[in-house]
């Protein structure tokens, strides 16, 4: 018996997507040195995904956090962000948007007795850092600073084209409001990809 070739199209298609769509569960332990957090997700539930980070090495008054969040983990990193000598974590969120939009939770270590968020900012809250932004994010910890990557787009709001370019932020952990650490972007800068 034959398939039409359109079913047969169809069906590709639908199993394609059904591998594109599964999320890998994230169940992993980073430390610097012997201090460091265990992150488990089971990334199945895009619009509410429960994430919970256990303290590793800390004192004994610090206790696993859990908390909710809206998208899918692709990665975490950990370093000292803040200059405190203890480690930090990131969290790299995508949602399913087709642009591959992407965000961060932060997560301080305070004196490894306790642990702390640490915000990050929407990059539409910035004129200058929002122009040409469609999204397709890369995230990265480079020596104790987080990197974010995007190409860089025509200002149209429709039919906007890629220009070839790219834009690079670097963001450092700061105090912010009300004594909350938060990263702020503190350098871009726009480059041709080779």
């Amino acid at each position: 018996m034959k398939i039409p070739f359109l079913l047969f199209a169809y069906i590709m298609m639908a199993f394609a997507t059904g591998i594109y769509g599964q999320a890998r569960k994230i169940d992993t332990t980073m430390k610097l040195g012997n201090i460091g957090f265990k992150l488990v997700c089971n990334n199945k539930n895009e619009d509410k995904n429960y994430v919970t980070v256990s303290p590793i090495g800390f004192g004994s008054g610090a206790r696993d956090v859990s908390f909710e969040v809206k998208g899918r983990i692709r990665k975490a990193e950990v370093d000292d962000l803040n200059n405190d000598f203890y480690p930090d974590m990131v969290i790299y969120i995508y949602s399913s948007d087709p642009n591959d939009k992407g965000t961060v939770i932060g997560i301080s270590s305070i004196k490894n007795e306790s642990l702390a968020g640490i915000g990050f900012p929407d990059i539409v809250d910035d004129p200058k850092l929002r122009t040409g932004y469609k999204g397709f994010d890369t995230f990265m910890l480079m020596e104790g600073t987080l990197m974010r990557r995007f190409p860089v787009f025509t200002a149209d709001s429709v039919g906007a084209q890629k220009t070839g370019m790219y834009r690079q932020i670097q963001y450092k952990v700061a105090p912010g409001d009300r004594g909350m650490l938060s990263f702020k972007p503190v350098r871009s800068y726009e480059f041709a990809k080779q």
